[in-house]
């Protein structure tokens, strides 16, 4: 019989958020992973303060997370790295961030890299601005976003940021030229959902469609799609 697994699941939140709007998600999580044999450990962190703290500045601060040109980027990363770090030597470790979370999230996965720590970790950046990700951690990085009936972007924030860049000359293209996914995460998926940018895990009848289907369904199943592989 196989040993049952666990898995370190931290949950960060974007700015100006409470601590409820993570409940439906955690509990989904949970029962997810029990029915793969996978025991979670849910930590929920903000790496920009919660609901009580100033919304400028939070919002001063995931601009600057986003920024190439500040030297001292890296606020919401540094904020919760000292609640991750004791986990370095997990097996794996799964980051999911909401909007400005997921900018923070991806600062932690990058940390993990560059000081070279044997870990195996994933992140899910959900309704997130665009945050350039290295190619060294482009497979690691998922991105889920709000679309609307036609397909577009439907969540404002997630037309924030860029993955763009400029290409390197080559024999086809005798010119640089701007390419706006050079540093796109791996896996990028739409998902039809109802309401705002604070509505992926709702669950109500207000919040599904005419198949029932809630908002959190739909992030779940992305979200099952892409770890699908790893877990």
């Amino acid at each position: 019989m196989q040993a049952e697994q666990s898995l370190k699941i931290f949950l960060l939140a974007g700015v100006k958020t409470r601590p409820s709007a993570f409940h439906a998600l955690e509990q989904a999580l949970i029962h997810n992973l029990h029915q793969k044999g996978i025991t979670s450990d849910i930590e929920l962190l903000f790496p920009y303060g919660d609901a009580e703290r100033s919304l400028m500045r939070q919002l001063y601060e995931v601009r600057a997370d986003l920024s190439r040109r500040v030297k001292l980027a890296g606020y919401g990363g540094r904020k919760v790295w000292e609640s991750i770090s004791p986990y370095h030597e997990v097996p794996k470790l799964l980051l999911i961030g909401h909007s400005g979370g997921g900018v923070a999230a991806y600062q932690i996965a990058r940390k993990l890299h560059e000081d070279q720590l044997p870990i195996n970790a994933k992140v899910v950046q959900i309704g997130s601005p665009k945050t350039r990700i290295i190619p060294q951690l482009k497979e690691r990085v998922g991105y889920i976003h709000s679309i609307d009936d036609r397909g577009k972007v439907k969540d404002p924030i997630s037309r924030l940021g860029s993955w763009g860049g400029w290409s390197s000359f080559t024999s086809k293209v005798p010119l640089p030229h701007w390419d706006s996914q050079k540093y796109a995460p791996g896996f990028i998926e739409g998902i039809h959902t109802i309401g705002g940018h604070a509505d992926y895990f709702r669950q109500s009848d207000q919040y599904s469609d005419e198949h029932r289907a809630c908002n959190l369904d739909k992030t779940m199943t992305s979200l099952d799609t892409y770890l699908k592989e790893w877990l």
